[in-house]
């Protein structure tokens, strides 16, 4: 311990450096000695850390754990958190420490309600501001409770997202030391940050406001659509002001805070008068001054005071955004991520999208030609372009409005088919260029249908010993080799099989049903297309939970589960993100959750078996003439969904080689995960001793995080669309976005498509990613954007499933059939509509919702 630093220094203490206290303790230090109105408390420096260290004999572990780190493989900061973790737990805070904290707590009042927040040395610093980085614990009472707060905010400094985020940055893991910060609770009405300029486009000449009721956790978090307002900065006007929806606020609860739904009579009501915004918008212009730089400032609001509670360096204005991944400014089209919104739910990175490019250059929808090509990305995403498919399906002599009858169950909901832009194509021009492209697709779609059943039994171990041989590698000339050899040949047939899945009979995958639906009727179509496919096997969407139903019965091991469905999840297409069997405790959350479910999928599997052979026994007694063509057209339809099923779970296979490529390359230059911000062909170059195209990363990091930052887009775009800008305007819709319309008010009712049949009353839980499943209890209905078979571990929790994203060839639709789960998919708007604790009635049959009381 340095005898020359305190283990506690007051607030506004001169010597609170970012060394001693930490960039956030060093901020609010000098804040307090300006004048400003800051909460009152005191310092925890890194002396009081080091002391904690030193005592336990930790550092030496604490940096062993971390010399396992890998910058390339993100399950590497899970684990060395988790060792780091388990060398803290049973340290106490030492006795000088505790006893010097306490003593500064009780000068704060007895009993007084404090927050306790982690201030780390690389922290609210120009150029890297850490936020959310390390944790704080907010209306902490008693001087035991304190201190195990400190002692959790030092934990905090050694969490997984904090050991990554420094990774990243090349930060030395040795010179990282942590301070903590504990002041006086404000018992805020009102909290909120503020950017002293414009954080979309930086520029200069405004200040902004996001103001929300209670206090500002939840504003900070992105949890609540705030007020938003907008303060000319010369005059200090109000030029604008925007009511949120403030749909919950952060309370002070017991010992601790809670989210609560905000009372009906605040939501719709001002946080902030114009004087209000005014006088924030001064002070904030004066930190500006302070600090000779453009600052984000958190306030509270206290009995008609405002105190500040943080204040940062803007980091990454929005003119430093990064590239612009962004094709709906090219005009004035139709976008949709309908059912591809599932395959890709998340921004991608460039690694990952020109997996994506290859993949499509294979596929015959959406259709492309050069200059006119069928998707593109918004805001990093992947969108169909509706205008150019319908364009493009016309001069192939597909009507519009037979276009819509088509795929609109793979494209979603879409708006009346006069409304859609289609652009004009030159005929000639057009047909000229289609006729070679599809005469060569089809040729090599009919070549790839021969090779199928070879290529499905042979990928899962050609893939093993691919990835073996790529980690094996030790010359970064080989491995570039084994691109063009082995991984780039892999690829190809991977996503040519798909192509060939997905194209061949791909109507009757759409018509299908609705000819089974005439002859049994709806219900029973639903039933009868559900089950086991030829061969006894059951599709490939259900092989992760029911495996993971095996595992947890002890029927298969571990190793036979990562084997058949490691490479299967929420998001297996992104190349930069780890698989399930690179994740163990990704596995064992799951098979800990199914363990203690009230049903699992075999039980349901069971039912819906029973429930198919008696709709067979009914449909033979009463007409075995159209049993028997019932069982024919089932037959066929189920060859088709196996394949298709088969050939997406061995695409994602192969994209789990090329990211083992990528992870490789990243190791052998020394460039670590940045190789996930350089296209495939651009790490080749790289490898081949090439070191310019590392040039364009920090831009492609920097779009990537700002994108990442923000909700799903909308389901369908038209015109040109600013994610960002939509992302913080505080009515924005996520079903459909017009540039050419304003918004209109949103219609309180809740339509899909009729995802599988069935009527149940239950409690809505609505859920934004996979990761956050957990919350999901039994027999709620599970509410989301969209799922992919990464969500699938879920459904035999949930009573119900419904989805803004979506259509009847949807994962959510598919797998809800086979475990007999109700289903309403492509709402457009129940995220929107629906709030957790909600009782709804989901009618899967005729795709509606119904609130039946608000929570």
């Amino acid at each position: 311990m340095d005898a020359q630093v305190p283990l506690v220094m007051a607030l506004d203490d001169p010597g609170a450096a970012p060394g001693v206290v930490g960039g956030k303790g060093a901020s609010l230090a000098r804040l307090a000695r300006a004048g400003f109105r800051v909460p009152p408390g005191f310092h925890v420096t890194t002396s009081a850390y080091l002391d904690f260290i030193g005592r336990g004999g930790l550092g030496e572990p604490v940096l062993a754990a971390l010399s396992a780190v890998d910058v390339s493989d993100a399950a590497t900061f899970g684990a060395a958190a988790a060792r780091i973790g388990d060398l803290l737990a049973g340290q106490p805070v030492p006795a000088p420490t505790a006893a010097a904290v306490a003593g500064a707590y009780a000068c704060l009042g007895g009993d007084v309600p404090v927050a306790v927040r982690s201030s780390a040395t690389v922290e609210d610093l120009p150029g890297m501001s850490a936020a959310g980085q390390h944790d704080t614990y907010l209306n902490v009472r008693g001087e035991a409770a304190v201190l195990d707060a400190v002692r959790r905010c030092w934990a905090s400094l050694w969490s997984a997202r904090a050991i990554g985020y420094r990774a990243r940055r090349g930060v030395d893991p040795g010179e990282v030391s942590i301070a903590v910060v504990v002041q006086q609770l404000v018992p805020a009405q009102a909290a909120g940050v503020m950017f002293t300029i414009d954080p979309l486009d930086g520029a200069r000449d405004q200040v902004v406001i996001s103001a929300s009721w209670g206090l500002g956790a939840s504003v900070v978090a992105g949890e609540v659509t705030p007020d938003v307002a907008v303060i000319d900065r010369a005059s200090g006007t109000l030029v604008s002001y925007q009511v949120g929806s403030k749909e919950t606020m952060t309370v002070a609860d017991g010992a601790a805070t809670r989210a609560a739904g905000t009372p009906a009579g605040l939501r719709s009501a001002a946080v902030l008068s114009p004087g209000q915004a005014g006088e924030l918008a001064r002070v904030g212009l004066a930190i500006e001054r302070l600090y000779d730089e453009p600052v984000d400032v958190e306030w509270a609001l206290a009995a008609g005071k405002l105190s500040v509670v943080q204040a940062r360096p803007i980091t990454v204005p929005a003119t430093g955004r990064g590239e612009q991944w962004n094709d709906s400014l090219a005009g004035d089209y139709l976008w949709s991520n309908g059912n591809l919104g599932e395959a890709f739910p998340a921004v991608t990175t460039p690694a990952t999208w020109s997996f994506i490019e290859l993949l499509m250059t294979r596929m015959l929808f959406p259709p492309s030609l050069p200059g006119y090509r069928g998707y593109g990305r918004i805001g990093g995403r992947f969108y169909a372009n509706v205008s150019i498919s319908i364009s493009l399906e016309a001069l192939a002599g597909i009507s519009p409005r037979r276009f819509a009858a088509l795929f609109g169950p793979v494209l979603g909901k879409l708006p009346p088919i006069e409304e859609i832009p289609r652009p004009r194509i030159p005929r000639w021009t057009a047909i000229r260029l289609m006729v070679p492209a599809a005469i060569t697709l089809l040729r090599r779609i009919r070549a790839s249908q021969k090779r199928m059943p070879q290529f499905l039994a042979g990928a899962p171990g050609r893939c093993e010993r691919l990835r073996a041989e790529i980690e094996q590698t030790t010359d970064a000339t080989v491995l570039a080799s084994l691109w063009s050899q082995q991984v780039r040949p892999l690829l190809e047939e991977a996503c040519d099989a798909l192509a060939a899945a997905v194209s061949a009979h791909g109507t009757t995958l759409l018509s299908g049903p609705r000819k089974l639906a005439k002859l049994v009727g709806e219900a029973d179509s639903a039933l009868l297309l559900s089950g086991q496919q030829p061969g006894g096997t059951s599709l490939a969407s259900l092989g992760p939970v029911t495996g993971l139903t095996r595992l947890a019965r002890g029927e298969i091991d571990r190793d036979t589960f990562t084997r058949q469905y490691g490479h299967r999840g929420p998001h297996e297409v992104e190349l930069s993100i780890p698989r399930p069997a690179e994740d163990p405790a990704w596995i064992d959350s799951q098979v800990t959750a199914l363990r203690g479910a009230a049903r699992d999928a075999g039980a349901l599997l069971a039912s819906q078996e029973a429930a198919r052979a008696a709709a067979w026994e009914r449909l033979a007694r009463r007409d075995p003439r159209k049993a028997a063509a019932a069982r024919k057209l089932v037959a066929r339809w189920m060859r088709i969904a196996r394949d298709r099923e088969a050939a997406r779970s061995e695409a994602a296979r192969s994209a789990w080689v090329a990211r083992t490529w990528v992870r490789r390359a990243g190791q052998l230059t020394g460039h670590g995960d940045d190789l996930f911000f350089l296209e495939l062909q651009e790490t080749v170059e790289l490898l081949r001793g090439d070191p310019a195209p590392l040039a364009k990363v920090p831009a492609r990091r920097a779009a990537y995080e700002t994108y990442q930052a923000l909700p799903p887009y909308p389901a369908l775009i038209r015109g040109r669309f600013d994610p960002v800008r939509w992302g913080a305007d505080p009515n924005r819709r996520t079903d459909y976005y017009d540039e050419h319309t304003r918004t209109a008010k949103l219609d309180e009712t809740i339509t899909g498509f009729p995802g599988a049949a069935g009527v149940v009353d239950g409690i809505a839980r609505v859920l934004r990613t996979p990761e956050d499943a957990a919350q999901l209890g039994d027999g709620e209905i599970l509410v989301t954007t969209v799922t992919n078979i990464g969500w699938t571990p879920v459904f035999p929790r949930a009573a119900a499933v419904v989805t803004d994203v979506g259509a009847p060839l949807s994962h959510a639709a598919i797998v809800a059939r086979e475990l007999g789960i109700p289903a309403v998919v492509g709402c457009g708007t129940a995220t929107m509509l629906l709030r957790s604790g909600d009782r709804v009635r989901v009618d899967g049959g005729r795709g509606t919702v119904e609130v039946l009381h608000r929570a």
